[in-house]
């Protein structure tokens, strides 16, 4: 394999190189996303101190090394791996070699690593004067904070998602996911590299990216915020429940049956007004209970939500998901199957007919399903070029055709043990 086994010429960021010193979710997601629109991407890892994500599920069967996790592999498709050992000064001045190659530096480490490794902006500039340096420290590079490490399980209580999640009656219970890793994060981060390209591609200047993960997270939290702040009122957890719709929230459905097990199924139905809520009625047969004056209006249904949702309950437990959600939408109620997993990856005909998925053959986990571009661009689409890298897969490569050295400097490096 060559750097140009597979050319982005045509992609937007082609020719863009990016050294990616960043780990688990918040930092590799981002970096992907830069790969997948034609950035060359080298992913720096370390066999004494693995990404954690290497040694999570899921596992292909009967598989379970380092290089077959669809955790890590799922978020880091298209780029090249280098294994270092930034605890030698061996190490530590190929990475500096790296950077000096690339445009972009990306890290998520916390600020102390970045100083005891060097690899502050103002050290980074001397390698190249026009360096895009990227952090993604969770708490921020300043502040009497700077140092906490965490991850999106960390940052959703702190920031309040948790308090907003789960019912009044019962202790947050949180999103279920480390969702501030997995959008907000890099999401954020990947706006401000490419408003930084831009402003380099004008200019020839390059500058220092700080996002802390904290600030980051909280954004979307601007309702809840501007509710305290106008109103001084704190939200609490209200379930599935909205104070302009009743009723609002998942339904038990009848359980399919899936490998000889019982599988919960669900539909999330929302009624807005009175002339939705007739339409429930009707596509439940106009039962009795539903004539119900306390139903009638919307400050009814509100005041009687409970029994409202017992009902409701006693209707969908009878019906399959799917069918719930077709007579409702039928009727013009909104309506939607909570979906799992197998539901969205086989049976979801919308997204197999956007082909949002990208399947991609790895040297161990086999075929597996990859999240595709999370945006479209019609005339520079992007494209995941190849699998997940193994670790350490291109060392010889990166070592040869990024960073110049010869044989015997390779050899060298591999006595020092800077490299793996």
């Amino acid at each position: 394999m060559t750097l140009d086994a597979k050319p982005t010429v045509g992609k937007p960021l082609s020719g863009v190189k990016v050294a990616d010193f960043s780990w688990f979710g918040a930092g590799p997601i981002c970096a992907e996303n830069l790969a997948t629109f034609g950035a060359t991407v080298v992913r720096v890892e370390s066999e004494a101190h693995l990404d954690g994500l290497r040694a999570v599920g899921p596992f292909p069967p009967g598989k379970n090394t380092y290089n077959v996790s669809g955790y890590f592999n799922d978020y880091n498709a298209g780029k090249l791996d280098l294994t270092l050992n930034m605890n030698t000064e061996t190490g530590l001045a190929l990475a500096r070699k790296l950077i000096a190659w690339a445009d972009v530096f990306i890290t998520n480490f916390t600020p102390r690593i970045i100083d005891r490794w060097r690899l502050t902006y103002d050290e980074l500039v001397k390698l190249r004067c026009d360096i895009i340096a990227v952090y993604q420290p969770m708490q921020g590079c300043d502040g009497p904070h700077r140092d906490f490490m965490g991850f999106g399980a960390v940052l959703s209580p702190i920031t309040g998602y948790n308090y907003l999640c789960g019912f009044p009656e019962r202790p947050p219970m949180g999103l279920g996911t480390n969702y501030p890793d997995y959008v907000i994060n890099p999401g954020h981060t990947l706006v401000a590299i490419l408003a930084a390209l831009h402003y380099k591609r004008r200019t020839g200047k390059g500058q220092r990216i700080e996002l802390a993960q904290l600030e980051s997270s909280v954004a979307p939290l601007a309702p809840a915020l501007m509710d305290y702040t106008v109103n001084g009122r704190v939200d609490v957890r209200s379930g599935n429940r909205l104070p302009h719709a009743a009723p609002h929230g998942a339904f038990r459905c009848k359980d399919n049956e899936w490998q000889g097990q019982p599988e919960d199924r669900w539909c999330a139905i929302a009624v807005f007004d009175d002339a939705q809520w007739q339409a429930l009625v009707d596509a439940m047969g106009a039962p009795a209970w539903a004539q119900d004056e306390r139903f009638a209006t919307h400050a009814g249904r509100k005041q009687h939500e409970d029994e409202l949702e017992q009902k409701l309950t006693e209707w969908t437990r009878e019906r399959t998901a799917e069918d719930v959600m077709e007579a409702l939408q039928a009727k013009g109620v909104p309506a939607g199957v909570v979906q799992n997993a197998r539901d969205v990856l086989d049976a979801d005909e919308h997204l197999k007919a956007r082909g949002y998925y990208v399947y991609l053959d790895h040297p161990e986990a086999g075929r597996t399903a990859y999240d595709g571009p999370p945006f479209r661009l019609s005339k520079t689409p992007g494209e995941l070029r190849s699998p997940a890298p193994l670790l350490g897969e291109h060392n010889e490569l990166v070592c040869k055709e990024i960073l110049g050295l010869t044989d015997e400097e390779i050899a060298q490096a591999i006595i020092d043990q800077a490299l793996y």
